[in-house]
């Protein structure tokens, strides 16, 4: 365990000051040979020694408090680790369409379901273009409505032939345009209700809100991030094991885990995720688990003792 080496390397350098100490003031010469030696006294240590005892020891405290015991425990089949929990979804939310934000309905730490509004942009060029939409399908309407009502006259005269066929084919052409333009009519005013209503932005996920990077009256562009929402039920649980559990290890295990805010209780899980990859660094792979937490007490980023109840047939 690191700790205990740094300690016992700390303990052999304050040995070999010592040893350096006493060796300086036993080879120190005497004032007077064979002049009667005083009573001992309890000599102090070179100041040298004693700045380089200080510091030796100053580090090693620092490496006790830095650097906790970082071996797994295991204790009657059930591995011990930490872990981190962490939201399964993260959105960052921006505008359809580049506008001057109007309205915000909700605020950081806010929770908030799915398809609830979070701000609006700015509506009043967006709904003068749906009347104006509505006004052009509305002649549009018109002008088909007169133009198939001429072509059904058409149509009976020339089964009298009291038409000549080419009047009949610009009639038809007439009521094929007239449609069409109806046609583009219907689509455009769609278009402006469809921009009304993106003027409004909505949550794609029920969670919290993590983040609002907004205001009003801000202008926010395409890419412009406005709120970042969270997924918080259910809640990943994610932590490294050492690789010797690696066959240990499978998917529905049951999980067990401790967080600080509410001691004495346990949150359980199942493992859903086993990387089998092993990090070439501290060789542990990551292993995670879903943790239902359906009253949303747990939150994203909170520390977790984590337990794991092992198969020991594959630990050996």
């Amino acid at each position: 365990m690191r700790v205990r080496i740094g300690v016992l390397g700390t303990l052999v350098a304050l040995t070999a000051l010592l040893a350096a100490a006493c060796g300086r003031q036993k080879s120190a010469p005497s004032s007077a040979q064979g002049a009667e030696k005083p009573a001992a006294a309890k000599q102090p240590l070179p100041e040298d020694v004693q700045k380089g005892l200080a510091a030796v020891a100053s580090e090693a405290a620092k490496a006790a408090v830095a650097e906790p015991a970082s071996e797994d425990q295991v204790a009657n089949g059930v591995l011990t680790e930490t872990g981190e929990l962490v939201s399964p979804v993260r959105s960052e939310l921006s505008v359809k369409f580049p506008g001057r934000v109007g309205v915000v309905y909700v605020d950081a730490g806010a929770r908030v379901k799915k398809g609830q509004p979070l701000l609006e942009i700015e509506t009043d060029y967006l709904k003068i273009e749906v009347d104006r939409s509505e006004a052009s399908l509305a002649r549009a309407t018109a002008a088909a409505e007169d133009a198939r009502r001429d072509f059904e006259r058409k149509k009976d005269l020339i089964a009298k032939e009291s038409v000549s066929q080419a009047v009949y084919d610009r009639t038809k052409a007439i009521l094929d345009q007239a449609e069409a333009a109806r046609a583009e009519s219907a689509a455009a005013l769609a278009l402006a209700k469809q921009r009304l209503s993106d003027a409004v932005l909505v949550s794609p996920i029920d969670g919290i809100v993590a983040e609002r990077r907004t205001d009003v009256g801000e202008r926010l562009g395409d890419n412009t991030v406005a709120f970042v929402v969270v997924q918080i039920s259910p809640l990943k649980l994610r932590f490294r094991l050492p690789e010797r559990y690696l066959a240990a290890v499978e998917k529905g295990q049951v999980v067990r885990a401790r967080v600080d805010p509410y001691p004495g209780e346990v949150f359980e899980g199942r493992v859903t995720v086993v990387v089998r990859a092993i990090d070439s660094v501290n060789r542990t792979f990551v292993v995670e688990a879903e943790i239902p937490n359906r009253d949303e007490r747990l939150k994203p980023g909170l520390f977790a003792r984590v337990e794991l109840e092992l198969d020991p047939s594959r630990t050996s």
